[in-house]
């Protein structure tokens, strides 16, 4: 009889320790969404930055899904009718509905523009045009056919790719 409680007792637990722990294992994994209607969906048509609203390049915009119906988005946007100083460091949109690590540095749900520099950085600005911080990319020397943005899954979370540069976006 007692070992019939020890084996219940233990059966139970580890029950209890599998239905924890596979919910927090499916959040903290990225599903890239490919799907064409359900990116229009995600995706917005157009961004606001500094004062003026400039139109998604959709071609150039991808999404990603942790758990059930959290998400991150990015997209470039046409930047032709901003001004100089602003078009030459903000080319994009970064969006997320939960806290992410955006390289090494902690970034809160919210809107925010992005920009990649030559030099190795992703510069990341407030929706007022003001940068918050820059953090480095790391060069995808293997990477057959780059586009001007998009994402991959890394075992980490996900890739956001400019071209061969990538900052990796991982859940917090």
């Amino acid at each position: 009889m007692k070992k019939l409680n020890i084996v219940l007792f233990t059966s139970a637990l580890l029950i209890m320790l599998v239905g924890i722990t596979v919910p927090a294992q499916q959040q903290s994994k990225y599903e890239l969404i490919s799907d064409k209607k359900e990116l229009k969906t995600i995706v917005p048509a157009s961004f606001y930055f500094a004062g003026l609203s400039g139109l998604t390049q959709r071609r150039n915009s991808a999404a990603a899904k942790l758990g059930e119906k959290r998400f991150i988005v990015a997209g470039l946007v046409d930047v032709s009718g901003y001004s100089t100083d602003i078009s030459g460091v903000y080319e994009g949109f970064f969006i997320t509905d939960s806290p992410v690590k955006f390289g090494r540095k902690k970034l809160k749900i919210g809107a925010y523009g992005i920009g990649f520099s030559k030099a190795g950085m992703a510069k990341v600005f407030d929706l007022s045009g003001r940068m918050m911080f820059q953090t480095r990319t790391v060069k995808d020397t293997g990477l057959k056919r780059p586009r001007p943005l998009m994402m991959m899954t890394d075992k980490k979370g996900v890739r956001l790719y400019k071209g061969r540069d990538y900052v990796l976006i991982s859940p917090r």
